[in-house]
């Protein structure tokens, strides 16, 4: 009876078995890299079509499966072991021979794809070395000026800079090439191509140094010839500021004071004399080495310097015979009274509209938003008044100071006096306001609790009333009044659930003490609703059980089935993502009406079971209606629990996002204030208060990744206009930051200003009458004062200190791979009998592809030290490994998705298949575009087309 069977499955036992020889046999032929590129080529043709046979593999060993399932229902108990067993055998070496094929063929795609790499960036070094070396064929060019001889310089060492980078690509040119030769014998990567590249790139780094240093010669004696003019014309300049300060009736100065400066400043005119001569001497030299217009610019400034000391000379010794008798200038007070008069100007226009924009009477609040929005606007109106308080104390220390003047200035004085107390009362009324907003919303939010109490002592009153009912009339009256209340309840709980989410808002507006006191409040209140809405709910059962008693099963039964494929299809209907946050509470609102009305079908199921019993065929019913109502409460509360989260995160993104877009623009509109820097108030104060606004840019900075993150979140939880809206309004913010970044950079530029300014009054120097001013690369950066050499050293320190650390890196990484790989093993051999143990593993999963990232930065680690301190081999067979790790991830979540509970899944079909498809081969070089730009990165993550 079995002999039939048996031959079968020997015959498809032998089919396999010879198919999978023949196979690894020829693989065993095409399993060789060496040799010429046309060679490989051809063996990776061949390996390719070996891995196409693999669907008929597939059928053989289908076919012993299906023979030996028909074996096994008809051969005796006894015999199955051995069947199995050579089941078993045939699987494994099905997975070998998949295996096989798969690495083989990898690994021939790999070396031709790292040669054809090596190939591409061979030659765009070799178009970069053809164009190196015609730019610099040239001889050097005279130029017009120092500006120009700078911008040579700064293109020759551009150049140079490009050439220097260009190292780190030849160098690791020549470890491919080298890495190449070992694996394919070729030529064309040999020693003597690789010795002969890096001779050509030593000869155009040669030419590059030469020019560098030539250009640096030239423009540092035009750079030491332009420092001595400078200095020379700000003496000229201070000497015509002095002779200047001496003459006409805009002098200040005494009668003596000015002949004693005169007589100084005539003492000053030989020194000026021999620094010019030094001056003539040293522009021989920068003349030799500029433009023929270039020659004649300097020659022409050299005579004019000439020319006004002469006429300075002159002009000093006239004034000296004529000096007599000037007045004294009252110029200091009446400059102070007019700045004064226009910063008080300013600080009243901005109390104006203040008042105007924030303390206006509007019309009263009718919604919650509205008043949190009038809360907001009197808050913001009370931050910009204290934020105006340091120019309040300006103010009065200005007034202090004129009222010691001789001048009458009462209604100036007046004037600042009425300033301030118009300040002082919009500051009471905006605190003001704002207080009583902050009170009308708190007696808004304690409306819930007021309503609560008063149905708490209503369902008191029902409870006792219906603790016991003579008649049928009684139950008829108190049941309707019992599910009213059963309704205010859920409309309650509707309530105080949405206050509960509103978490920080009320933070922000009542502080964290009192809005923890309101919330645990409404947590109690809550939890006294739910018990006496669970009393009123087993009492409307009761009471419906008594109901029951008089009616039939199928009467009484019907109604409940409608209800509950109501109560199915109104929530399927809710099943989806909403817009914005209303929608979202508003669906949460639909949700928990829901709960409440299931509740209600389940205590009218438990009233109307006791007609069922009895009757086998009504028991079965009423069994049916409990499993779909029970799958249904289950559906439910994952839906009300995914729908509080989704609320929960949005009412957060909301609030943190108008908090940041508030400040933004509250810093803008003060950052703006500031920017003017001919502004009439003291030039410190408004130092100390930019200062003190851009104290608080890192803490407002470190919120900007918060609120995105909640955004991303917001966005997965929404519907697709909901998420574009989202995503738009995180546009905004990012680009209202970088304007706030952009104006803070402007603000430091001109604080900057403001104290060389300030220091060049203190230190009596001015600045020269030319276009011949020492630009900021004279002038020690403040915000980085750590010489370059010095950051030089430490970065080389830093790099030797890394260097050390690979052996580290390449055992963590290692060990890190094989765990994870280890916890994939583990995942792919799992049951998935149920959908429980689908959904496990699917999470399980997801948590593995969560930490893909942390294990592509450790190998990148790897790939920057790799070079210097490791084998190119243990790179390459690293690389290897944890490519294959991907894509055996990659396969086992897609391949997931196509199982359903029960079944097998798909490594189990297909017997551990772990490595399908090619394995593409990336060079990981980072900083150069030789290998690791936009290009090359493309083309390494484009399939490849077959080789036909």
């Amino acid at each position: 009876m079995t002999q039939q069977p048996q031959e079968g499955f020997d015959r498809s036992v032998e089919d396999a078995q010879a198919w999978m020889k023949a196979v690894q046999e020829r693989l065993q032929v095409s399993d060789n890299t060496q040799g010429p590129r046309a060679a490989l080529e051809a063996r990776l043709r061949e390996t390719e079509k070996i891995c196409q046979l693999e669907p008929e593999g597939r059928v053989k060993v289908d076919l012993v499966l299906r023979a030996a399932e028909a074996l096994l229902a008809c051969c005796p108990r006894d015999q199955r072991p051995e069947i199995l067993a050579r089941l078993k055998d045939i699987k494994a070496q099905w997975e070998e021979t998949v295996t096989y094929m798969t690495h083989c063929h990898s690994r021939i795609e790999w070396v031709w794809l790292h040669w054809s790499e090596y190939l591409l960036a061979r030659d765009e070094f070799y178009r970069w070395f053809q164009k190196m070396t015609v730019t610099l064929e040239p001889p050097v060019e005279l130029q017009l000026g120092l500006k120009e001889k700078q911008w040579q310089l700064s293109h020759a060492q551009v150049l140079l800079h490009n050439v220097d980078s260009q190292a780190v690509l030849l160098d690791r040119l020549l470890e491919e090439a080298a890495s190449l030769f070992n694996r394919i014998g070729d030529p064309s990567v040999d020693e003597d191509a690789q010795k002969r590249m890096k001779a050509e790139y030593d000869a155009v780094k040669a030419k590059a140094q030469d020019r560098v240093a030539l250009l640096e010669r030239v423009a540092r004696e035009h750079e030491q010839y332009r420092a001595s003019v400078d200095e020379f014309q700000l003496w000229l300049k201070a000497v015509v500021e002095k002779v200047d300060g001496c003459l006409g009736r805009s002098c200040e100065l005494p009668t003596p004071h000015r002949l004693s400066a005169l007589q100084d400043i005539a003492k000053e005119f030989p020194r000026g004399a021999a620094s010019l001569g030094r001056l003539e001497q040293q522009a021989v030299g920068v003349i030799q080495n500029s433009s023929p217009l270039g020659a004649e610019k300097i020659t022409g400034e050299l005579e004019e310097m000439r020319e006004v000391l002469r006429k300075l000379r002159v002009l000093g010794e006239q004034e000296e015979a004529r000096l007599r008798g000037l007045l004294e200038s009252r110029g200091a007070c009446e400059q102070q009274v007019r700045r004064l008069e226009a910063e008080l100007g300013e600080f009243g226009e901005g109390l104006r509209r203040l008042a105007r924009e924030g303390l206006e009477p509007t019309a009263k609040a009718g919604t919650e938003d509205e008043l949190v929005a009038r809360w907001r606007l009197y808050s913001g109106t009370r931050a910009a008044l204290a934020a105006e308080e340091p120019r309040v104390h300006w103010l009065q220390a200005q007034l202090t100071e004129v009222i010691g003047f001789p001048h009458d200035l009462q209604p100036l004085s007046d004037s600042v006096v009425a300033a301030i107390q118009e300040y002082q009362s919009l500051k009471g009324k905006s605190t003001r306001l704002r207080n009583a907003a902050e009170t009308e919303l708190w007696q808004r939010f304690q409306r819930p609790l007021q309503g609560l109490q008063a149905w708490k002592a209503l369902a008191q009153r029902l409870l006792e009333v219906t603790t016991s009912l003579p008649d049928l009339p009684s139950l008829h009256t108190f049941l309707p009044q019992i599910e009213a209340a059963l309704a205010e309840s859920s409309r309650l709980k509707e309530q105080l659930t949405m206050l509960q989410l509103k978490t920080d808002l009320l933070v922000s507006v009542f502080g964290q003490e009192r809005a923890a006191a309101l919330l645990e409040q409404v947590a109690g209140s809550v939890r006294d609703r739910d018990l006496l809405h669970n009393s009123l709910l087993q009492r409307k059962s009761k009471l419906q059980s008594l109901l029951a008693q008089h009616k039939d099963f199928g009467a009484a039964f019907e109604p409940l089935q409608r209800k509950l494929l109501d109560l199915q299809v109104r929530v399927h209907a809710e099943n989806g993502p909403q817009r914005d946050l209303p929608g979202k509470q508003a669906q949460l609102s639909r949700l928990q009406g829901l709960q409440e009305e299931g509740l209600d079908l389940r205590a009218q199921m438990e009233a109307l079971k006791p007609l069922a019993q009895g009757n086998p065929n009504h028991q079965h019913r009423m069994d049916q209606l409990s499993s779909d109502y029970q799958a249904l409460q289950r559906a439910l509360e994952d839906l009300v629990d995914r729908c509080q989260q989704s609320v929960r995160a949005h009412c957060t993104f909301a609030h943190q996002l108008l908090e940041l877009r508030r400040w933004i623009a509250g810093a803008t509109q003060r950052l703006e204030s500031h920017r003017g820097d001919s502004g009439p108030r003291d030039v410190q104060s408004r130092e100390l208060e930019v200062e003190r606004l851009v104290a608080e840019f890192p803490e407002k900075e470190a919120q900007l990744p918060l609120v995105e993150a909640h955004g991303r979140l917001v966005m997965e939880q929404s519907s697709p206009e909901g998420a574009a809206a989202v995503q738009e309004e995180l546009r905004e913010l990012a680009e209202a930051w970088r304007a706030l970044r952009l104006l803070e950079e402007r603000l430091r530029s001109l604080v900057r200003n403001w104290q060389l300014h300030r220091t060049e009054v203190d230190s009596g120097k001015k600045m020269v009458f030319t276009n011949n001013i020492p630009k900021s690369g004279f002038l020690i950066d403040p915000a980085d004062p750590i010489p370059r050499h010095r950051h030089q050293a430490n970065l080389l320190q830093e790099d030797e200190a890394s260097h050390e650390d690979f052996a580290q890196l390449l055992s963590n990484f290692e060990q890190w791979l094989q765990v994870e790989n280890s916890k994939l093993v583990r995942i792919i051999a799992m049951k998935t009998a149920t959908a429980r143990d689908l959904r496990t593993r699917e999470r399980k999963l997801q948590e593995l592809e969560a930490r893909v990232p942390e294990g592509q930065h450790l190998f990148e680690n790897l790939l920057r030290l790799g070079p210097a301190r490791g084998t190119s081999d243990q790179l390459e067979d690293l690389r290897y490994r944890w490519m294959l790790y991907k894509s055996k991830l990659k396969d086992s979540s897609s391949l997931l998705t196509q199982s359903s509970p029960g079944e097998p899944t798909g490594f189990q079909k297909v017997f551990g298949n772990r490595a399908a498809r090619p394995v593409l081969c990336r060079w990981h070089f980072t900083g150069h575009q030789g290998l690791s730009g936009p290009r090359s990165r493309a083309r390494a993550a484009k399939p490849r087309r077959p080789l036909n």
